[in-house]
């Protein structure tokens, strides 16, 4: 991901999250993506009880108000807000922590022992040496992946 879409995630994040929490919701992941003539704005919501398509349209009024007023991403963008649905992504310590035990996908900027890509159970999330490391069961075998290096996240739904 280039470096002003993740700039822009944060900033987006850091303002919006507030607006979020005050409306008893939770703020799971932004995505800020350049098309070729306009911004992609992802925002991903939840609550316990579940997210409702009026929960979105309310989160969409108001954060749009706010993205227009700080021009944030700049030019024009579209916005979509949703639920993280069945493949939740993991973006925060906390979303690591509270998933350990379940079944996860993870894709890396480097390879960890050769590989990019794993699914498999995340068994914890820890901190080594000053670093956060996902510890990862892939079939009987555990991988240290370090939380810097990791692009995507996902939960992985078991049928």
């Amino acid at each position: 991901m280039k470096k002003v879409n993740r700039t822009y995630q944060v900033q987006i994040a850091e303002l919006i999250e507030p607006l979020i929490e005050a409306e008893g919701m939770e703020l799971v992941h932004v995505e800020c993506l350049r098309g070729k003539t306009r911004w992609l704005v992802r925002i991903f919501i939840d609550t316990e009880g579940g997210i409702t398509v009026d929960d979105c349209a309310a989160i969409s009024n108001l954060v749009g108000d706010v993205l227009d007023v700080h021009e944030l991403p700049p030019g024009s963008y579209t916005l979509e807000v949703s639920s993280p649905g069945l493949d939740r992504p993991l973006a925060r310590d906390k979303d690591f922590m509270k998933y350990r035990g379940c079944t996860v996908k993870v894709r890396t900027a480097e390879k960890v022992e050769g590989i990019r890509n794993f699914t498999g159970t995340l068994v914890d999330y820890i901190t080594e040496e000053g670093n956060k490391n996902l510890i990862l069961d892939v079939e009987g075998k555990a991988y240290h992946i370090p939380r810097e290096i990791v692009l995507k996240a996902n939960l992985q739904y078991e049928f």
